[in-house]
């Protein structure tokens, strides 16, 4: 029986453009691009927290806020849809296209082709990694769900937002926006 081949980053250099590639466990996953209602409610996601929190509009600021940014943690290549890290965790952008160190936030928009793969093996990865706040937008099912990491290294659900409630969850509680606002 040959030995098993894992993954390895000219594996993801080598997909089509239209494919997005990660690296979990040894393993290649691929995804298409998102699709227009995922990357909308990514999209809003983002803009809904960049002016508070990465611009310090109307909020705090303080923090890096980017799109499918590139997460290198040990040997697993992770493409989250949104994350972001606090400034003072990360002063400067890197030089290198990922990044090496852990955000400390996380956002997946699922879909019918990632659900599995952002909850079963995304998400225990990001809690090895120690990432402390990861978030799951449904654009399907109008739902958010947040979760904060125990001391233990597991996930706790802290709330599941549906419909057009109002998100002031952690770790951007200090300003509230509409969730209804990511489905428009």
């Amino acid at each position: 029986m040959p030995a098993e081949r894992f993954a390895t980053y000219d594996d993801i250099l080598d997909l089509p453009e239209n494919l997005v590639g990660e690296i979990i466990a040894g393993q290649l996953y691929t995804h298409p691009r998102p699709a227009p209602r995922h990357a909308l409610a990514a999209s809003m996601v983002g803009g809904k927290l960049c002016d508070p929190f990465a611009e310090g509009r109307g909020g705090p600021g303080g923090w890096w806020i980017l799109d499918e940014p590139e997460l290198h943690l040990g040997a697993d290549v992770l493409v989250p849809d949104l994350a972001g890290w606090r400034r003072e965790r990360l002063p400067a952008l890197p030089e290198t296209a990922w990044f090496e160190i852990p955000p400390d936030w996380v956002c997946e928009v699922l879909s019918p082709s990632t659900a599995r793969t952002d909850r079963a093996l995304k998400m225990p990865h990001y809690a090895g990694a120690g990432i402390p706040h990861l978030w799951l937008v449904d654009p399907d099912l109008h739902i958010l769900e947040v979760y904060v990491l125990r001391g233990d290294g597991h996930w706790s659900l802290l709330a599941i937002l549906e419909g057009d409630a109002e998100v002031r969850q952690p770790p951007f509680e200090a300003v509230a926006f509409s969730l209804g606002s990511l489905w428009s």
